[in-house]
């Protein structure tokens, strides 16, 4: 279940809650009886695998993809006539 954290307005108490997404949020506060809000916090994210980094995906190319040194040097058949010494 989640941990909701919530602020008084009146007297600025804070405190946390682990409650059903279900349920419907706090509105008393529990020491002075004064209006709560919700906290809004950082979700916790971990990215696992390769491609989440900047060096990730400028290294290498993909296997199977072929290379643009490799496509930039090779030799090409010529096609003109005036190419063609016979």
């Amino acid at each position: 279940m989640p941990t909701y954290s919530y602020a008084c307005s009146a007297c600025g108490h804070r405190f946390e809650s682990i409650q059903s997404i279900h349920h419907d949020a706090l509105t008393t506060c529990p020491v002075c009886g004064g209006a709560l809000r919700r906290v809004i916090s950082a979700a916790g994210v971990t990215f696992k695998g390769s491609g989440f980094y900047r060096t990730d995906s400028r290294a290498t190319a993909p296997a199977g993809a072929p290379s643009a040194a490799k496509a930039k040097t090779e030799a090409k058949p010529a096609t003109s006539a005036a190419a063609d010494p016979a």
